[in-house]
């Protein structure tokens, strides 16, 4: 079987999944989803994604982490969190926003082709380096996609006006002590890529480590984290406030690096 064909067969199970769950949501049923067959489901595209990923990571024994690969492994990992959460919440509605999202990123790899490799030779600092910032991506991927879940259903329910589709999500308070603690994982996931980066430097990139303007919005975006979670709990930061310094935190992240090989990869064309 033909890798374009796996590419494809992922989408689809993606994507019909994706079907399901948004009329699951729409008819009540979203709660069901949880520890059903249809959940249990979600591993079959994300096994096979998973397969194309590795093809994709690893190209002449070098590490290939290109923007369509990144976006592709972070969407994974995100499904992937999403898909073990529910074990832990009730969660398993929001992975419908999730699915087509997965759908689309498994897909990436294949339209965007391109070999960037980060080193000439893989090495064990290096894959832990970037398995941790990707975690990092994916995990506050899944909070700034819960804080702005947050927004739009507090300012719905303000107008009294709730979709059908957004009446089977958790509480607020729920999503709330969820988006925090989902923060508080990814700060930690952050700090040590940022520790991990700067003391083997030499190990990962070849070259001492540089204050460049990667590691200036990773900085910025670890203060910003460091400080949400320090507002939360000293002085009970939550709401619109929570929302606002999460959205902050993930735009300087995903400028650190996405950001930057965007600019590289299209704009630039290196």
């Amino acid at each position: 079987m033909s890798n374009l064909l796996l590419y494809l067969i992922v989408f689809l199970a993606y994507g019909a999944l994706a079907a399901y769950f948004w009329r699951a949501q729409v008819a009540g049923s979203g709660d069901a989803l949880n520890h059903g067959v249809v959940s249990q489901a979600v591993l079959l595209p994300l096994a096979l994604h998973a397969y194309l990923l590795y093809g994709s990571l690893f190209v002449g024994g070098a590490l290939n982490l290109g923007l369509a690969t990144a976006l592709s492994l972070i969407l994974w990992l995100t499904m992937l969190v999403y898909w073990v959460a529910r074990f832990f919440y009730p969660i398993a509605s929001l992975q419908t926003l999730v699915l087509p999202l997965a759908a689309i990123g498994s897909l990436l790899p294949a339209l965007f082709p391109a070999v960037r490799p980060l080193s000439n030779n893989s090495s064990f600092a290096l894959d832990a380096h970037v398995l941790a910032a990707m975690l990092a991506y994916s995990l506050f991927t899944i909070a700034a996609l819960q804080a702005g879940l947050m927004s739009l259903v507090e300012r719905r329910l303000h107008h009294a006006m709730l979709p059908r589709v957004l009446r089977g999500l958790p509480p607020l308070l729920t999503m709330e002590t969820l988006l925090f603690r989902i923060i508080g994982a990814g700060f930690v996931v952050l700090s040590l890529t940022l520790i991990f980066g700067m003391v083997f430097s030499d190990q990962i990139f070849g070259k001492p480590w540089q204050f460049n303007h990667m590691v200036v919005l990773g900085l910025i975006s670890w203060g910003v984290f460091a400080a949400l979670l320090a507002g939360h709990r000293f002085y009970g930061w939550r709401g619109r406030t929570a929302v606002h310094w999460t959205m902050s935190g993930y735009v300087f992240l995903i400028l650190a690096y996405l950001g930057t090989q965007f600019v590289l990869e299209v704009l630039l064309h290196r």
